[in-house]
């Protein structure tokens, strides 16, 4: 049997986008075994996908941290006889993973960034507003080199009728004709996150419609305390940090949601792989970088057009106007009426 290896370490959201191309692989190859190599915690993304797709968690801070856990991973592959190596990541300790592999005449594969289009699309003159291809299509152009040319058909992690809700280590009222409303307020860089002020307004507006439930995801004790406030402000709002125990557990919980409001971040992603509509800020990013969620549409994509907007591919760089004019030009109202028009309200 064919035995393929998809690499892919981090981050959260990149692991995440991952899955679509991956569950499709293994259903329209069901004779190719697959195992896919990237964090331990990472495993819940990739629990349920066909019984052809294998896990294999590498603990690079413990086990296979530095020079000597890289020739460990290396041994430890090695005696899983795989035929062929899928990169999804392209970075120093998967090119040298690749190397190894290739002189050992194993086919390798990896990813292409887009590094040139990327850089036109974020620099500060002549910007060239064109769409980079999606990262799922350069995932899927990854295993078409290889020999799996694969059809995009993934639609979610759980059936139509979403996770069971009854696994979830809290009680949770029975929906009825409620709209559930997840909303992911923080991200990794501040040029992906809307001002705290103003996405409590929206929190405030939303929580004010007697059918709405409001479902806050996040994580860590600055977002758990935050949370505790609009918690404690605005009723039928609800904190989830540290309360749902496992990732799996958040995905059960997304499931059900009618819409997730997120920055471009991994909750975006998430939310994407249980069928879930997500209304998405955006500030120095843009969708156009090719990292939309699956199947997202664009037209839920909050954004305001600038000059210097996109200036950053990830986020990370500080704003050249130094006043992070991309998100506080973004009014409440705009993501209050996105929100409502995925979440179907006027048909409450």
């Amino acid at each position: 049997m064919k035995h393929l290896l998809v690499v892919r370490f981090s981050a959260l959201g990149d692991v995440a986008m991952t899955v679509p191309v991956i569950a499709a692989l293994a259903c329209q190859y069901p004779q190719l075994r697959i195992t896919v190599l990237t964090r331990p915690h990472f495993r819940p993304l990739f629990e349920g996908l066909p019984s052809n797709v294998d896990f294999f968690g590498a603990d690079l801070k413990e086990k296979y941290k530095g020079l000597d856990g890289l020739r460990r991973l290396v041994a430890d592959l090695q005696i899983r006889r795989f035929t062929a190596l899928a990169d999804l990541h392209d970075v120093i300790r998967t090119q040298v993973l690749r190397l190894c592999f290739r002189c050992a005449g194993i086919p390798v594969a990896h990813l292409q960034k887009n590094r040139r289009a990327r850089k036109r699309l974020v620099r500060r003159e002549h910007k060239v507003l064109n769409p980079v291809p999606s990262v799922f299509t350069r995932y899927a152009d990854v295993l078409e080199r290889l020999g799996y040319p694969v059809r995009l058909d993934f639609d979610s992690l759980f059936g139509a009728e979403g996770g069971d809700l009854s696994l979830l280590p809290v009680a949770v009222e029975a929906k009825g004709e409620n709209r559930w409303i997840g909303i992911a307020p923080f991200a990794a860089h501040r040029g992906k996150v809307y001002p705290r002020e103003r996405m409590e307004q929206v929190v405030a507006a939303l929580s004010a419609l007697p059918s709405v439930r409001i479902f806050l995801f996040g994580a860590g004790r600055k977002e758990s305390l935050v949370f505790q406030e609009w918690q404690q402000r605005y009723p039928r709002t609800f904190s989830m940090v540290g309360r749902l125990g496992s990732m799996r557990n958040e995905l059960i919980l997304m499931s059900h949601l009618d819409v997730m409001l997120s920055m471009d971040s991994a909750n975006m992603h998430l939310a994407s792989l249980v069928n879930v509509p997500v209304v998405s800020v955006w500030g120095a990013t843009h969708p156009y970088a090719g990292f939309m969620g699956w199947r997202q549409s664009e037209d839920y994509a909050v954004q305001t057009d600038l000059p210097c907007r996109p200036c950053s591919v990830y986020g990370s760089r500080p704003c050249l106007r130094k006043d992070y004019a991309c998100m506080m030009r973004i009014a409440p109202e705009q993501i209050v009426e996105r929100v409502a028009a995925a979440a179907h309200l006027e048909q409450l």
